[in-house]
């Protein structure tokens, strides 16, 4: 697929068919997300993966109880082949600016970042997953842990460095997934968003 189909193309997808990804699909989303820009080439991100109704019944039942899954408006969504979580490591930034090439940054203070690039990188990461899974044929959806995630967590054995900034849902589309009702706001156009020169 063209670059510029897959960038049109890509949408939070909320509803799969109950449907395994082809052989290797998984393998080459995966690959792809590690060849994601970081600060310093510190490469602080993991990513766990969940294939198959076995492992992602683990992450479901430690992130949503019964009643909240019995009445999710996404009920198409508990359906998708895989789940990654998106885990960054803060710990590994501050080291990687601590090393000799790097220590005249004072970087290895978290306080001099201007940003958490743990995070900003774990995104970047996280957007190739999203294409990726597009370019496959696939659909794809970035969501938040809002409960559970220290129960998950130790579940799946993620080491404490780690934290997850999301998980994503990787699968068939269903039929019936449409667009989120978010999108009836419609796009902003580029002459309010884009700024050239200055603003």
């Amino acid at each position: 697929m063209e670059f510029q189909d897959v960038v049109r193309r890509r949408r939070m997808v909320r509803n799969y068919q109950d449907r395994p990804l082809p052989p290797g699909a998984l393998d080459r989303i995966l690959a792809n997300a590690t060849r994601a820009p970081s600060a310093g080439f510190t490469q602080g991100w993991a990513f766990l993966a969940l294939e198959g109704r076995e492992q992602t019944e683990v992450f479901w039942s430690h992130t949503f109880d019964a009643g909240r899954r019995s009445t999710f408006a996404h009920q198409g969504l508990f359906n998708a082949a895989a789940l990654v979580l998106v885990l960054v490591s803060k710990q590994a930034y501050l080291d990687r600016y601590a090393s000799d090439d790097k220590a005249g940054t004072g970087l290895a203070d978290e306080s001099r970042w201007p940003v958490p690039y743990w995070d900003v990188d774990g995104a970047f990461a996280a957007m190739l997953l999203l294409l990726t899974a597009v370019d496959a044929g696939l659909g794809a959806v970035f969501f938040g842990i809002f409960r559970g995630e220290g129960e998950l967590l130790a579940a799946l054995g993620v080491p404490s460095a780690y934290r997850p900034i999301g998980a994503i849902a990787i699968g068939y589309p269903a039929p019936e997934d449409g667009p989120s009702a978010s999108t009836r706001r419609g796009r902003r156009p580029q002459e309010e968003v884009v700024h050239r020169g200055r603003w």
